[in-house]
């Protein structure tokens, strides 16, 4: 059973060219928001973008959220952990700025995977600086997918204020991730609250979509599971929907985001990623069923009804209008890719790619 059975997304708000969404239909212990922007949707379409523009992306965003938890009281005063690297990507410190949210301080931890003979047996906590602030609004940005440096953060922040007979009042998180976070979050509120019976619970905001990770190697083969995200089994945004469909490449990238902390500041092990999977899928283009990886990367079987693709997509709560049109431009979008082969795709991907981060190339 997912954790996303039974639910749907519901408008929140749209203000200052952000649209919210709300994940409703079951008794979650805390809350979950989608969160969608013209910037932070061409930041998950778009490889090319690197550097400072990552972080950029995501502000209007950031801002918009901080100022509506501000304006509904879920937020007075603020501290914010940084779990490094992933989390220099997330404008927390410059959104509270903007919203006049006063930041006390900020904390930093490295968790770092341990590894034997090439395999991850487990994280350790390589550098911290925390400061405490008693009955504060806990702030994170990290990507999340199988969330194992997100739980072992959360309880070594948690035990140190335990040490010093302090408490947090909540805890915000923003991400780019998956539903384990939901699965993460749900958990641990219930563990977090035996020892602080009053703790609000999390609010975690999700960037374009709730997305899942592969669990195996996907249609393509070429996949990494347990790290790459799609869509199948989660929830995007209909803006987002409506902008990966708008052009050819973007639902058949590796996944939304790649490594973020390598997009940021090691950009040529980025290019190195994005060029490995395309020249992977050109090296396999004859093997790959393009229906089926297709259909993949929408999350359902084509086709499909309007009334199934409501339900798979968790729109049931939406506006009928603007959710018939998106299904058709999904329809239309399957139809242009008629004579298209993976081959050709992968050959001008590679190209472009190339040639948009050319001054970046060794």
């Amino acid at each position: 059973m997912s954790i996303l059975d039974g639910t749907s997304i519901r408008k929140e708000f749209s203000d200052q060219g952000v649209d919210c969404y709300r994940l409703v239909g079951r008794d979650f212990l805390n809350e979950y928001y989608i969160t969608s922007e013209a910037d932070t949707r061409k930041l998950l379409n778009t490889p090319e973008i690197v550097g400072y523009e990552v972080y950029h992306c995501m502000l209007r965003a950031t801002s918009q959220m901080m100022y509506h938890f501000k304006d509904t009281k879920r937020v007075t005063t603020a501290n914010i952990l940084s779990i490094l690297r992933g989390a220099l990507n997330y404008p927390l410190e410059e959104s509270c700025y903007n919203e006049h949210i006063r930041v006390h301080d900020i904390s930093f931890l490295s968790s770092e995977r341990i590894f034997d003979r090439d395999e991850i047996t487990g994280l350790a906590i390589k550098y911290s600086k925390l400061t405490m602030v008693p009955g504060s609004t806990l702030l994170i940005g990290d990507i999340i997918a199988s969330g194992e440096t997100l739980i072992h953060c959360l309880r070594y922040v948690t035990d140190f204020y335990r040490e010093h007979n302090a408490s947090l009042r909540n805890i915000i998180i923003f991400t780019i991730g998956g539903t384990r976070g939901i699965e993460i979050l749900e958990k641990m509120t219930g563990e977090i609250r035996q020892f602080w019976p009053d703790f609000e619970g999390f609010i975690m905001v999700y960037y374009e979509g709730i997305f899942t990770t592969y669990q195996d190697q996907g249609v393509s083969g070429i996949n990494i599971p347990n790290v790459d995200f799609y869509w199948k089994g989660g929830i995007v945004a209909p803006e987002f929907r409506k902008e990966t469909l708008a052009s050819r490449d973007p639902l058949f990238e590796k996944c939304v985001i790649y490594d973020g902390g390598a997009r940021r500041y090691e950009i040529q092990e980025h290019i190195d990623e994005v060029l490995g999977f395309w020249k992977g899928i050109r090296e396999r283009a004859d093997k790959i069923d393009f229906k089926a990886l297709i259909e993949e990367k929408l999350g359902h079987k084509t086709p499909i009804s309007y009334e199934e693709w409501l339900s798979v997509n968790h729109y049931q709560d939406l506006t009928e209008e603007n959710m018939q049109w998106l299904y058709r431009q999904e329809e239309g979008f399957i139809h242009s890719l008629e004579g298209v082969t993976l081959r050709q795709m992968a050959d001008e991907r590679i190209a472009g790619f190339s040639k948009a981060l050319k001054k970046y190339m060794l």
